[in-house]
């Protein structure tokens, strides 16, 4: 993708290489058609809390059939669910995971864009994503003793990662814009008055290291090329030094 001369067409058929090859091909679902915009469908709730008897009514179809479509992107590394994280929970939880497509990039070529389509309402899904796979490859790539993880409470209250585990605890929020306002810190800080023990960090589109609210406050870009299986969140996200 990085080489070719139109990333975007690369993208596209990508996923289409995929329905065509894996799921016609195998056998793997009855109706390729219903797949297809399934996976449109699926590109909105990407980054979001995946309610599978909306997204049923979405693409017209039962929620049995949704279901078995997305246990069939997770066999086929498409896209992956993160739970929530409930230990030693005081609030009420929302039940339901977070779906995300397995690369940001597969993601926008699904995501369908019109005028009406406001740029932030693809750009800030596809960031999280991106941090998202960062983290990911980080757990797996370092051998981390520890799970990833979301935390919403049903009255809103929500924070975008969750890493928890031998390895330590942190909750990790993503903004797409370069300055921070008090409600971007919310979710942080209500993780945090009920996990004091977490460190709290804010992956925001600024340029500074700032800490707010006793909130740790990073540029995403320097904290995703500072993530590397050889060292530890500290010294990614400079909460060591």
């Amino acid at each position: 993708m990085v080489t070719s001369q139109d990333p975007g067409s690369a993208l596209a058929a990508y996923a289409a290489l995929y329905v065509e090859q894996e799921v016609r091909a195998e056998g793997l679902a009855r109706d390729v058609g219903s797949f297809s915009r399934f996976l449109e469908a699926a590109a909105f709730s990407h980054a979001a809390t995946l309610n599978v008897s909306e997204l049923a009514r979405e693409c017209e179809t039962s929620r049995t059939t949704v279901a078995g479509y997305l246990e069939l992107l997770e066999d086929l590394l498409l896209s992956f669910r993160l739970p929530v994280f409930t230990r030693r929970a005081k609030r009420r939880l929302v039940a339901h995971p977070r779906f995300f497509y397995f690369d940001c990039g597969v993601y926008r070529s699904l995501r369908p864009a019109g005028p009406l389509d406001r740029p932030t309402e693809i750009a800030g899904p596809a960031l999280e994503g991106l941090v998202a796979q960062h983290l990911r490859a980080w757990l797996a790539y370092s051998r981390a003793d520890a799970r990833l993880y979301y935390w919403r409470t049903r009255g809103g209250a929500e924070v975008d990662f969750v890493i928890y585990g031998a390895t330590g605890f942190w909750a990790f929020d993503v903004m797409n814009a370069d300055r921070i306002r008090p409600a971007d810190l919310r979710g942080l800080t209500s993780f945090g008055d009920e996990y004091p023990e977490a460190r709290r960090v804010l992956l925001y589109r600024g340029s500074r290291r700032i800490v707010r609210r006793d909130v740790l406050c990073v540029p995403v870009e320097d904290f995703l090329r500072a993530l590397d299986p050889e060292r530890g969140l500290e010294d990614a996200s400079g909460a060591g030094g």
